[in-house]
């Protein structure tokens, strides 16, 4: 899960690349960076941290142009301590590009050695996004063949770029004195999003609040498979280049890494998060009886809307008991469980005259390693609750994902190979109440339906792109940035093989 954008404009895009990389700022933490064009000179800036402390005001008067791209970047395969692992990625030919990518590649390992051998290309890092930018630019280069670059040249190396590379893929290139390309896989697993200003500004972007947060207009969203070419006068070419292209996001999006004010293929993701509320409230009653709770809490922040209409539904008095300190980070994306254990009471602290004697129902978004949940219903008891039950408006998180979501090891899911009861047990609260994997696949898909499906993989192992093995996860476990420092056990995987989507 990383943050993108891209823009071509009339006027300077370095102020208006760095307030929408603060726009996107949830999608990523661990680094950030920001390339502009002028003329045909490429100029970067890029760090880890987050995206105010990365860029000074001497940082932003040295990134001129009028297009450019930004990043912000959560490691899900590579070095997540490398500066150098920080996008974007640059390749001088042919004709100079650079790139940004949000997603994960699970043939990278594949890849690397093919570029090496075949393209006779140099990869000098770990991430799978220079994989891909080398792919790119190999087919770009192979489609021109020295002649001079067309759209439909462009168009011709995407469909080749869709049958190399295997995973997830939201992609900005910038291709220097030619303009802008934006393309995703052909399973529309990440978002991507295109919109406009009245000045002729033209976005692309990760999610359609950064768009609105910047006075731009959503058009649309770009679709599984397509590619859109803007060149640098703002004309704005597209094109299907894949071969069966279906649309499946990832449903996680919804449930978590969003924006609630972000609406992604055309599906609202507060509304999404409400109609989970609705769902998990019929769940709560069959398994403890609502005259048994005295009041709703959500765990900030991405819990409220559900939490909200849950206790709506069910005619209980809906409160906040915890106050977050926003200058600490998510604690779900951040690298080490060690450092996810220590953040848990810096981020939130208890109002304890809601919990004081009372039977409390918490409600959280998702449960994936149950670090936090663990932490957050110790503090509820502490604070002199009564009862603590907690609701997931998420199923159980019980298979790796793989397509740019930091759990792909077993061992981490607190939801792997256990029952509910040992869950709630190892959690420490009165009662669990999870969603069902089809609700929640309903309460979101109701939104659009037409929608051909979702990547639910991490609920229902089912992973969409249908090539994914257990020795893939177990390969890419060994490549995520925190391999050495999270125990892992892959030998008690239970992939269901046969359920390949």
């Amino acid at each position: 899960m990383c943050g993108i954008v891209g823009v071509i404009s009339n006027a300077p895009v370095n102020q208006l690349i760095y307030d929408s990389l603060l726009l996107l700022q949830h999608r990523g933490q661990d680094a950030a960076g920001i390339v502009t064009q002028q003329e045909r000179k490429f100029f970067m800036h890029k760090a880890k941290g987050m995206v105010k402390d990365v860029f000074r005001t001497r940082n932003m008067r040295a990134l001129p142009g009028n297009c450019g791209l930004g990043q912000v970047r959560y490691p899900t395969a590579g070095n997540a301590f490398s500066e150098e692992e920080a996008q974007p990625f640059y390749v001088n030919a042919p004709f100079g590009l650079v790139l940004v990518h949000n997603g994960n590649l699970t043939n990278a390992q594949a890849l690397r050695s093919e570029l090496f051998t075949t393209d006779h290309r140099h990869i000098n890092t770990e991430s799978d996004s220079e994989v891909l930018l080398n792919v790119l630019a190999d087919e770009i280069d192979k489609a021109t063949r020295g002649k001079a670059l067309d759209v439909q040249d462009v168009f011709a190396a995407v469909a080749a770029v869709h049958r190399r590379i295997r995973g997830s893929y939201a992609v900005i290139a910038l291709i220097a004195g030619h303009g802008l390309l934006a393309f995703r896989d052909p399973y529309g697993i990440r978002p991507l999003c295109l919109g406009r200003n009245t000045d002729g500004t033209i976005m692309v972007a990760s999610e359609s609040v950064v768009l609105e947060g910047s006075s731009h207009v959503l058009d649309r969203d770009i679709a599984p498979g397509e590619a859109v070419f803007i060149d640098l006068e703002g004309n704005i070419s597209s094109q299907q280049c894949a071969q069966n292209p279906r649309l499946h996001p990832c449903i996680f999006e919804f449930v978590y890494l969003a924006r609630p004010d972000s609406v992604l293929d055309g599906i609202s993701v507060y509304q999404a998060r409400l109609n989970l509320g609705e769902t998990l409230a019929k769940r709560v009653v069959s398994a403890v009886p609502p005259s048994q709770i005295d009041v709703v809490i959500p765990i900030p922040e991405s819990s409220r809307p559900s939490a909200m209409q849950l206790a709506q539904l069910l005619g209980l008095p809906y409160r906040e008991g915890f106050v977050k300190n926003r200058y600490v980070g998510r604690t779900f994306i951040m690298p080490g469980q060690g450092v996810r254990k220590k953040s848990v009471r810096q981020k939130l602290n208890v109002i304890g005259s809601e919990f004081k004697g009372r039977n409390v129902l918490l409600v959280d978004d998702s449960i994936v390693r149950g670090t936090t949940s663990r932490e957050i219903v110790q503090m509820a008891r502490e604070a002199g609750a009564n009862k603590v039950y907690m609701a997931s408006a998420a199923p159980p998180v019980r298979y790796p994902n793989v397509y740019g979501i930091d759990m792909p090891t077993s061992s981490e899911l607190v939801a792997h190979d256990r029952t509910i009861e040992q869950i709630r047990d190892l959690i420490g609260c009165d009662a669990l109440i999870y969603q069902d994997v089809d609700a929640m696949k309903q309460a979101v898909g109701n939104l659009r339906p037409d929608l051909d499906g979702f990547d639910a993989s991490c609920f229902d192992g089912v992973y969409v792109t249908g090539d994914i093995t257990l020795a893939d996860i177990e390969r890419m476990n060994d490549e995520r940035p925190n391999a050495q420092e999270d125990e892992e056990d892959t030998s008690r995987l239970a992939l269901p093989n046969a359920r390949h989507g």
